[in-house]
């Protein structure tokens, strides 16, 4: 029987000069993610509206930092970016998927500036 808990992180980095964070998971997963490809898909309101038609394309977040990472309980973690956006309460859940989807995220990102007109450059 599959176990169906979600996986839970043994240890998460944060990597300021790279601009990235990295995080392990009980499942043996290791993922490093940008810090750009974590602003953009921000979980904040900001970001993601209020349903899938009023997400919003982020633009010119090529060079954004982390500059804090903040517990939220146990289950989360805010990332305060030197953008000063901050908003985003990133889920253990939230950031499995986004290691574990991060090609196809990147790809769609890259699409909608694209399609947009917008740069990742500021």
């Amino acid at each position: 029987m599959d176990d169906p808990r979600e996986p839970w992180p043994t240890e998460i980095r944060v990597y300021r000069a790279e601009k990235r964070i990295e995080i392990d998971f009980d499942d043996g997963s290791r993922f490093s993610i940008p810090a750009e490809l974590l602003r953009v898909e921000s979980p904040s309101a900001e970001v993601q509206g209020h349903s899938p038609s009023q997400k919003v394309t982020v633009a010119g977040k090529r060079q954004v930092g982390i500059v804090a990472l903040e517990p939220v309980g146990n289950y989360a973690v805010r990332i305060v970016f030197d953008d000063g956006h901050d908003s985003g309460i990133y889920s253990w859940s939230y950031l499995y998927r986004l290691g574990r989807d991060q090609e196809a995220l990147w790809a769609r990102y890259l699409r909608a500036l694209e399609e947009q007109g917008l740069s990742r450059d500021p």
